[in-house]
């Protein structure tokens, strides 16, 4: 008999059950924190044991309900985004377009991912692009089926590309702005050696795909010819639908950089991009709303399994082992000499980011206690700020616990076991590209300090 794979599903609630095994094993603990500039901080040197409260029987089945409500915000944002798509799928508008991409790429087909993946981590690397990627899926997926590519291909121009540029990043505010704050350091400084940092990620990230593509259009070369003639032609209708499409991203950049956006206001923006696509693209009230719940309904699976996601951090949370895995964590980085410290640190945060997948929450809750460990050992604050931003970036499109990755996942279709198989070399390439940067950095004492 042939042995399947675990669906998503099955896989989330199998590491819920293994996180509350393990609180019977882990002692409970806590740091103390403190409010400064709106966030909690930890107070190093604060950890102290408390009373034992593992996780029961009905912790792993609350687990699911707890992580939902924690990530109501995320889940609603997805559906409504899942809404909006469906009314401008209905207005015939994406289809067009992606004809049109087909039949002005003929024969250079294999220069848009490379382009396209760019553009999405130069968006990672200065707007710390995550969640946002998720309204393009769909018409990636479209556009890389009809070039002769599959679903993996569309999925991860989008989410390789942001990812890459999350983990590069030399603007991104949620991660080196958060993150050098707490560390006491300039605002955005050591931008020269980020911007190399990001163009050596963006430029791996871009080959590994453009490579694995060709592989999958070898397979499928009999169906190019065909898809890159078909489609019809735009309406002006559908114009205006695609001009609101694109004013509407240009207002996401502008809304995060200027106005601090965040899901709220682009939840609120989808709602209103809904509307106004449905009457551009001649759809009558009813329409709008039938197509609406169309588009959330198949969306469904997409939003909730963010909250299955963050089941293994709920898990930890209420049984108070967080605190003590990273204490652990760092107490064994402090016996060891500063080249080995860089490698210390730079595994305590790439674990971490599996069990607090917020850029801004790991370095809330890591950087206070490893920024003064850096300075103990001989490491710099840039450097272990650096770090930080690797361990946290680079498995966000790679660990089941990252909820707005999962959903993607789930938005194109594509089990996190199919995805693995694709990105598991490109995770290892990044993990050992990051390390030799990091040592490179703490070569050349990477500063101001």
């Amino acid at each position: 008999m042939k042995l399947r794979m675990p669906h998503t599903f099955v896989l989330l609630f199998a590491l819920v059950v293994l996180a509350a095994v393990a609180t019977h094993f882990i002692p409970a603990g806590e740091y103390r924190r403190v409010e400064k500039d709106g966030r909690m901080l930890v107070v190093p040197d604060s950890f102290h044991q408390i009373a034992n409260s593992p996780a029961g029987i009905g912790d792993v089945f609350l687990a699911y309900p707890r992580g939902l409500v924690d990530v109501a915000h995320i889940v609603f944002y997805i559906f409504l985004i899942g809404g909006t798509f469906g009314i401008i799928t209905a207005t015939g508008a994406v289809e067009s377009l992606i004809s049109a991409l087909v039949r002005a790429t003929r024969g250079r087909g294999a220069l848009v991912i490379p382009v396209l993946l760019s553009l999405f981590s130069l968006a990672g690397g200065t707007i710390g692009m995550a969640e946002e990627v998720l309204p393009f899926l769909p018409i990636l997926v479209l556009l890389a089926r009809r070039l002769g590519y599959d679903e993996v291909v569309g999925g991860a121009i989008a989410l390789v590309g942001a990812g890459a540029g999350f983990s590069g990043a030399f603007l991104n505010p949620f991660t080196i702005g958060v993150g050098q704050g707490i560390a006491g350091l300039p605002l955005f400084s050591g931008l020269g050696y980020r911007l190399i940092v990001w163009a050596i990620l963006t430029a791996v990230s871009a080959v590994y795909l453009s490579l694995y593509a060709r592989r999958i259009r070898g397979r499928q070369t009999g169906q190019v010819a065909v898809a890159a003639t078909e489609g019809p032609r735009i309406s002006w209708r559908q114009k205006l639908v695609l001009l609101l499409f694109v004013g509407a991203l240009a207002t996401i950049v502008v809304g995060a950089l200027r106005w601090q956006w965040g899901i709220m206001e682009l939840a609120a923006l989808f709602i209103a991009l809904a509307i106004l696509t449905g009457i551009a693209g001649g759809l009558g009230a009813n329409a709008i709303a039938e197509k609406f719940l169309e588009g959330t309904a198949g969306i469904a699976g997409a939003a909730l399994v963010v909250g299955l996601a963050r089941g293994m951090l709920v898990i930890f949370d209420h049984a108070h082992v967080t605190d003590t895995i990273l204490h652990g964590m760092s107490g064994a980085v402090a016996g060891l000499p500063a080249a080995a410290s860089v490698i210390g640190i730079y595994g305590v945060q790439i674990v971490l980011n599996y069990l607090v997948p917020s850029g801004s929450g790991q370095a809330a809750i890591s950087l206070p206690i490893l920024a003064p460990l850096a300075d103990l050992v001989g490491v710099t604050r840039q450097t272990s700020v650096l770090a930080y931003q690797f361990g946290d970036g680079m498995s966000n499109v790679f660990a089941p616990t990252s909820g707005y990755f999962m959903a993607g996942l789930s938005l194109i279709d594509v089990p996190w076991t199919r995805w693995a198989r694709f990105m598991w070399p490109l995770e290892c390439i990044w993990l050992a590209t990051g390390l030799v940067l990091l040592l490179i950095a703490h070569h050349i004492r990477f500063g101001p300090f």
